[in-house]
C-alpha cells in the first residue's frame, strides 16, 4: 500500500433549511392560522480516528467533501429532517490544520477518538414561531444559515512504541523484517526505505509492541538534506528510541552522536527520549572486535547491545532491553499482583 502522510482537502458542511409560512386551512382562523415549520440543521463534518488506518491515501484522489443540507419546513408545523454528518476516518496520530492560517485544529491519537471541524447551518425558522397575540398571522420565516467551509491539511505522524534511527543501510529494514511480520524493501544500498514502515513485536506471553521503521537519516537531515524533516516528524510520536549503528564503521561512537545531534537539531526534545544503541552486523566481525563493542560507551544510562538481524545473534537481548525500557515497571507489578 502506498504511504501517504500529507493531503490538503476543502470540506463543506450541509446548510440550514429554510423555515415555512403557511396558514391552516380552518373556518374562523385569521388567515387560516400559521403553521409553518422550521427547518432542519444541515449536517458536520465530523473526523473520526482509526486504528484500522495506516496511510491517508483515500483522501489523496478524493479531495472534497460536503455533509447534508437540512430539509426545509413544511406546513402542518412539520420541522424538516436535519442533514446527516459526513464522517471521516483518519488513522490514529492524525492532525488537522487549517490549510489558511496553519493552525492545529485537532490532534487525532485514541481509537474512535472524534472531533467537528466544520459545523452544519443552523436550520430557519418558520412562521409559526412568529406568531404573537398581535401577529396571530405572521408571512415571515427565517432562511437557514450557510454551514462552515474549511480547506484542511491532514498530517500524519506514526504512532509507536519505539522508532529505529540509523543511517542508509545500518541494517533497520533487515531488523524489522526479523522480529516482526513487516515486509519492508531490503536492499544493499542506500535510502532503500522510502516510506515509514510499522511492525508489530510479538515478545513473550502475549505481549507486543510496535516498532516504527524511518527511512535513513544523513548529517544535515534537520536542514533537509537526504529524506529529511518529511520523515523525522514521524520520530516525534514515538515513546522511545533504538539507534541502529553500524559495527563495521571507523567509529560507531561518533556515528552515534551525529544522528543524536540531528535529532537535537531538529527538535531538542528528541534527545531526551529513552534510546537504546544497537550495534548491528556483528555476523561480520571477528569474536575479539564483538567483544570490543562491550567496552564502547554511549553517553550515561545510554544501553547497547551488540546484534545481527542475519544470524538471530543478540535479538533476544535486544527485544528484552526494548521491552524493559518501554515498561520499566512491568515486571514489578507483575510480581506484586501473584
Amino acid at each position: 500500500m502506498q504511504f501517504i502522510d500529507e493531503v490538503r482537502i476543502h470540506v463543506k458542511a450541509g446548510d440550514g433549511g429554510n423555515g415555512a409560512i403557511s396558514f391552516r386551512r380552518e373556518k374562523f382562523v385569521p388567515k387560516g392560522g400559521p403553521d409553518g415549520g422550521s427547518g432542519g440543521n444541515g449536517g458536520n463534518i465530523v473526523f473520526q480516528a482509526d486504528k484500522q488506518l495506516n496511510t491517508l491515501l483515500d483522501f489523496k484522489y478524493h479531495r472534497r467533501y460536503r455533509a447534508e443540507n437540512g430539509e426545509r419546513g413544511r406546513g402542518k408545523k412539520q420541522d424538516g429532517k436535519w442533514g446527516r454528518d459526513t464522517v471521516l476516518k483518519v488513522p490514529c496520530g492524525t492532525i488537522i490544520r487549517d490549510a489558511l492560517t496553519g493552525d492545529v485544529l485537532a490532534d487525532l491519537v485514541d481509537h474512535k477518538q472524534q472531533v467537528t471541524i466544520a459545523q452544519g447551518g443552523k436550520g430557519g425558522k418558520g412562521n409559526t414561531t412568529f406568531a404573537t397575540p398581535t401577529n396571530q398571522a405572521p408571512r415571515i420565516a427565517e432562511p437557514g444559515t450557510l454551514g462552515a467551509e474549511r480547506e484542511l491539511v491532514l498530517e500524519l505522524k506514526l504512532l509507536a512504541d519505539v522508532g529505529l534511527v540509523g543511517f542508509p543501510n545500518a541494517g533497520k529494514s533487515t531488523l524489522i523484517a526479523s522480529i516482526s511480520a513487516a515486509k519492508p524493501k531490503i536492499a544493499d544500498y542506500p535510502f532503500t526505505t522510502l516510506v515509514p514502515n510499522l511492525g508489530i513485536v510479538r515478545y513473550r506471553d502475549h505481549q507486543s509492541f510496535v516498532v516504527a521503521d524511518i527511512p535513513g537519516l544523513i548529517e544535515g537531515a534537520h536542514e533537509g538534506k537526504g529524506l529529511g524533516i518529511q520523515f523525522l516528524k514521524h520520530i516525534e510520536r514515538t515513546r522511545s528510541l533504538v539507534f541502529l549503528i553500524d559495527s563495521t564503521s571507523e567509529d560507531p561512537v561518533a556515528d552515534f552522536h551525529v544522528l543524536l545531534n540531528e535529532l537535537k537539531e531538529y527538535n531538542p526534545s528528541l534527545s531526551k527520549k529513552k534510546r537504546i544503541v544497537a550495534l548491528t552486523k556483528i555476523d561480520l566481525l571477528q569474536s575479539t572486535h564483538v567483544r570490543h563493542l562491550r567496552k564502547l560507551s554511549f553517553g550515561r544510562g545510554t544501553k547497547s547491545v551488540s546484534i545481527s538481524a542475519v544470524s538471530g545473534d543478540g535479538l533476544d537481548a535486544l527485544l528484552h532491553a526494548v521491552w524493559k525500557m518501554i515498561h520499566p515497571n512491568h515486571q514489578r507489578t507483575r510480581t506484586a499482583s501473584l
